[in-house]
């Protein structure tokens, strides 16, 4: 298999990333019409919310204007605007995450959700390819061990996020980790936080997400996620919310891996799955971000 790499047009000075806390900074208004050289990560002056908050968050949240910054950025490192990345375990691999959407159309049935064709024609070739950082078992500390890298396509000691982000030179990366770090918790928000902020560092949008499982027993891990969305601005897929109603969570006698089904969407038995759930669900905040980054909604 081949993967497209895409030069950078301008190099950029680097944003420090620091796997502690970043202190507390006022939101600033982002002017869209002059991109910025430098972004720095910042949290907002919100408070923090309660334990169990993160549970009320919508499936698909309004998008912040932070992500504009993120985009104007990438597009000066050379990202490809029309291409998205997936960071996470098996579960974000083709097979099952996105992959039919570059099958054709006679691998799903959009039904009433015929406007997602747009965002699917926009970003073909990358639904259905293999990423560099996506595998069985990972977590969020084996996506930065060289260990863990292709070493067809990874330069020696690079790890598999840096080796995705070069070779792939995507514009936004769906997140999708947090399963695997329940034998390491107390290292999943340190990791997670260089993950966000590399990737903001190289102008890639990341979409974070929560878990349907609870294999943590104190949701734990899905609360820091969302905290770290709205912490950063990011768009967040409370996928958790998107599965609470169908039956036993989504999941698999198992309560760990998700059931699946076809992807269509006006199939009510398939959509009783939660593989389809949270493949429309992913193709929803693809479509929200794409819009909100070229401006196609305010």
């Amino acid at each position: 298999m081949t993967l497209p790499t895409y030069q950078a047009t301008k190099t950029l000075p680097p944003i420090p990333v620091s796997p502690t806390p970043i202190p507390s900074a006022t939101k600033t208004v982002v002017k869209t019409q002059k991109p910025s050289p430098t972004l720095v990560p910042t949290s907002t002056s919100e408070p923090t919310p309660g334990p169990d908050a993160w549970r009320l968050q919508p499936v698909i949240p309004i998008i912040s204007d932070s992500v504009v910054q993120i985009y104007q950025r990438g597009l000066q490192l050379g990202n490809n605007p029309r291409a998205f990345s997936k960071i996470g375990d098996c579960g974000t691999t083709p097979t099952w995450f996105l992959g039919d959407f570059d099958r054709g159309p006679e691998y799903y049935q959009l039904g009433e959700y015929h406007e997602l064709a747009s965002v699917i024609e926009e970003f073909k070739g990358s639904f259905d390819r293999t990423s560099l950082a996506a595998r069985s078992g990972f977590n969020t500390s084996a996506i930065f061990s060289p260990l863990w890298s292709n070493l067809d396509y990874c330069q020696p000691d690079e790890a598999p996020l840096a080796c995705e982000y070069r070779v792939h030179k995507p514009i936004i990366a769906f997140v999708m980790l947090g399963a695997n770090d329940i034998w390491q918790p107390e290292a999943f928000e340190i990791q997670m936080r260089k993950l966000i902020e590399y990737s903001m560092q190289n102008g890639v949008i990341p979409i974070l997400s929560t878990k349907a499982d609870n294999q943590e027993k104190d949701h734990s891990i899905n609360a820091t996620i969302v905290r770290l969305a709205l912490e950063y601005e990011l768009p967040l897929v409370n996928f958790w919310r998107a599965v609470d109603p169908l039956p036993n969570h989504g999941l698999q006698s198992d309560y760990v891996h998700m059931t699946y089904g076809n992807n269509y969407f006006d199939d009510p038995n398939s959509m009783e799955q939660a593989w389809p759930v949270r493949n429309l669900t992913a193709l929803q905040i693809l479509d929200a971000v794409w819009k909100k980054v070229t401006q196609q909604i305010q």
